[in-house]
């Protein structure tokens, strides 16, 4: 924790005083105008704003275990819901980027049928994260990073995101592109499935095919 601190303490002098940033970080009493909603896992390695280089200012951020996407349940308050609903209604992002990773623990639980009683609340959260078709329990973990079935989940994510109504309003006048993408904790590769704006990210059937952005 000491370096942390450490950190927190010089991170005013060391950046915000910096000649080259100040401007930058004024800028922000004025509000923020990020370009996209990144949703991703809580998982400790995935950095949104080292992975994309993103400045403050620039990403609005929703981490979830398992980068799950509940269902959309109105009138139910759901902290998830209102942070989507703010960044597509409020701010105004034009895309949403749902990002899994390899070695995630959450999905190779789901896939391994791992045994969670001794963690009720990450059980019953992960139940979310299976889509109707049971596209993560039925995808088996070929390798130990559980590539396939972590892919399989960020598309079942972003489908779900168009049960939101601020999603589905959004893409209908054509201003909202949807993203799926998969993060290599070990290597840094990024690869992504075609963005849309409306047609279904996977045909039945078809097994996701992730390629280098």
């Amino acid at each position: 924790m000491k370096s942390l601190i450490d950190n927190a303490r010089s991170f005013a002098a060391t950046h915000v005083a910096d000649p080259r940033n100040t401007a930058a970080f004024e800028a922000l009493r004025a509000g923020q105008s990020p370009e996209a909603l990144f949703i991703t896992c809580s998982d400790s390695r995935v950095v949104p704003a080292l992975i994309t280089g993103a400045r403050p200012g620039e990403l609005f951020e929703l981490r979830t275990a398992g980068n799950v996407v509940p269902e959309y349940q109105a009138p139910l308050p759901q902290g998830e819901a209102a942070t989507i609903e703010y960044a597509v209604s409020v701010l105004g992002v034009r895309d949403v980027v749902v990002c899994g990773h390899s070695h995630c623990g959450a999905v190779g639980a789901l896939v391994r049928g791992e045994d969670l009683s001794s963690v009720p609340a990450v059980r019953d959260w992960l139940e979310h994260a299976v889509d109707p078709e049971g596209a993560v329990r039925t995808v088996a973990p070929a390798t130990p990073d559980v590539a396939e079935a972590v892919q399989a989940h960020v598309l079942a994510q972003v489908e779900r995101l168009r049960a939101y109504p601020c999603i589905a309003r959004r893409i209908a006048d054509g201003s909202l592109t949807l993203h799926a993408w998969y993060y290599e904790v070990h290597t840094g590769t990024v690869t992504a499935h075609a963005p849309t704006t409306g047609a279904d990210l996977r045909p039945a059937g078809v097994r996701p095919a992730f390629v280098p952005l």
